[in-house]
């Protein structure tokens, strides 16, 4: 078979064991790599029609791949105002007013990343922002994606005028008087102010899709995990990847809601394996609760509003049965799940579907922000797959547990707060991602939070529970060995080896030795998926 790229005078970083290896360069061909050797031995596998890069003295490693992301709803969630760098009230109500002046009469405005810690101690609700917002139709998505703020316009628009009954763990916010307050729980509530206002035409998402995956290659990605596939998602990146325009390599798991009855579950079954050249369907998303920021956590003890009570299904013994069914088809499930009761019925739930029989399945839990001791030893015990995103730690709490997560919970449990590395230490395997758009999704940015645990926006300030700070290279295999192994992908994937993808990322410097907070800025020279260049930077 013929060379297609050649990388020259390069360092090669094994991930298991944070060494170089002896080699500097390497040849691929047919999306593997093909050989391994010094510059010259390499260079002669060339001919014209070869791709030859020369790396000068790059680090490369396996291509980093974001454990947990939403690329299509993410691509429109934040097209709008990025409310995430603001501090407080005063902030949002400026970046609001300047947006305001900038809307054509009668136009929606929308925006994402709202901190509910802006409010301070107020209520979370549409009359902090009545001035800036009288008379304008307003959505704001929280930062957690799970949750919106609706202005009174809005709330007009969509027909909202009191609570609603849903058949999930949703709510309409209402005051004592019945009247909405404009904060929306959960996808079923947002979503009855979202078909009220205009929506982007299809030839605009796609667009915007796939503006968001070059992006996203540029950070140094070469796959995602991707924990969604609703409305015609799938439908586009069947396209991009047919027009050679998918720069990811992402693995998708369509969401099975509560009330999925047998003739969905089958049909889910049936997905599996189906997708194209660089994507393909493979496994389940659940969700198990909601966010303890909204009060839609399950805990086993209620936060300290009363809430945070009651799983996201409404009879929780249904998600066991659904799960039970998905292990004995093979089909690994991953679970939102975030409060202790919550993570705690997953891994039952996982327990008993074990012991019905079936195929090894490689299941695994999604944030589990808070849960103590003994459910930590039980992920290594059932072989679940701890998927965590540290800089949700990171820019949403603090370490004097004054912020909204911490304060809601309590010091007992705000100080188990994202136990990657007692996981990691009792034999879990521990995968990292972004949950974008929740958190930013550079890989860098991911990996430094990992190690440093401190606000991005300041980093003087004290880190969220340091003693559960991974190390540098533990960082880079929860971005590489684990996320191939929780793929199943360990024979083909997350190694710098004959037989392997080409799926590469190169660096100008050493991100293990690099300081955990200058990692973001490390400069990213290079990506590679499946042996073609998905980013190349004028250093080379």
């Amino acid at each position: 078979m013929r060379t297609s790229l050649v990388l020259l005078s390069g360092r090669l970083l094994d991930p298991v064991t944070g060494a170089f290896l002896p080699q500097t360069a390497l040849a691929a061909a047919g999306g593997r790599i093909t050989a391994l050797g010094d510059d010259r031995e390499i260079r002669a596998l060339a001919d014209s029609a070869t791709t030859v890069i020369d790396l000068k003295g790059a680090v490369v490693t396996p291509g980093l791949t974001d454990g947990h992301l939403h690329p299509v709803s993410g691509a429109e969630l934040t097209h709008g105002l990025d409310l995430s760098g603001c501090a407080d009230l005063t902030e949002v109500r400026a970046a609001l007013a300047r947006e305001v002046r900038r809307l054509a009469p009668g136009a929606w405005l929308h925006a994402w990343g709202l901190d509910p810690n802006v409010f301070g101690d107020r209520p979370v609700e549409a009359a902090a922002l009545d001035p800036v917002l009288d008379g304008v139709p307003a959505l704001l998505l929280l930062f957690d994606a799970h949750s919106a703020l609706a202005s009174r316009r809005a709330l007009e628009l969509a027909g909202v005028d009191g609570p609603r009954t849903f058949d999930q763990a949703s709510e309409v916010v209402c005051d004592a008087a019945g009247r909405p307050t404009g904060l929306l729980l959960e996808d079923a509530a947002c979503e009855l102010v979202e078909r009220a206002a205009p929506q982007p035409t299809r030839p605009e998402r796609r667009a915007r899709l796939a503006a968001t995956l070059r992006a996203m290659a540029a950070t140094g990605l070469t796959g995602g995990h991707v924990m969604d596939a609703g409305g015609d998602s799938l439908d586009l990146y069947r396209e991009l990847d047919q027009s050679g325009e998918l720069p990811l390599r992402l693995r998708v798991a369509p969401w099975c809601p509560p009330g999925t009855d047998g003739d969905g579950v089958r049909a889910l079954i049936e997905q599996q394996g189906t997708g194209g050249r660089l994507w393909r369907v493979d496994g389940v998303k659940i969700f198990m609760d909601g966010t303890i920021d909204n009060g839609t956590a399950w805990l086993e003890k209620p936060d300290c509003h009363g809430e945070s009570t009651h799983a996201f299904w409404p009879d929780p013994a249904a998600y066991t049965r659904v799960v039970g069914e998905l292990h004995r088809a093979g089909v690994p499930v991953a679970t939102h799940a975030i409060g202790d009761a919550a993570v705690r019925h997953v891994l039952d739930a996982v327990d008993r579907a074990r012991t019905t029989g079936g195929p090894a399945v490689r299941h695994r839990v999604e944030h589990i922000e808070t849960v103590p001791d003994d459910t930590v030893r039980r992920f290594a015990e059932l072989g679940v797959i701890a998927s965590m995103q540290p800089t949700h730690c990171c820019d949403f709490t603090r370490a004097d547990h004054t912020d909204n997560w911490s304060r809601r919970l309590g010091e007992e449990r705000a100080a188990r707060a994202w136990r990657c590395r007692d996981l990691w230490d009792a034999g879990a395997r521990v995968v990292l991602g972004s949950d974008w758009p929740i958190a930013p999704y550079p890989p860098l940015t991911v990996m430094s939070g990992a190690r440093h645990r401190r606000p991005t926006r300041d980093l003087t300030q004290p880190p969220h529970g340091p003693e559960q700070a991974l190390t540098a290279l533990q960082a880079l295999q929860a971005m590489t060995v684990n996320t191939a192994y929780a793929a199943g992908e360990e024979d083909r994937a997350g190694l710098l080896a004959v037989g392997h993808r080409v799926d590469l990322t190169a660096f100008a410097g050493d991100p293990l030795t690099t300081a955990a907070t200058d990692l973001p800025e490390l400069p990213v020279v290079l990506t590679v998926l499946d042996g073609r260049p998905t980013h190349r930077s004028a250093r080379l």
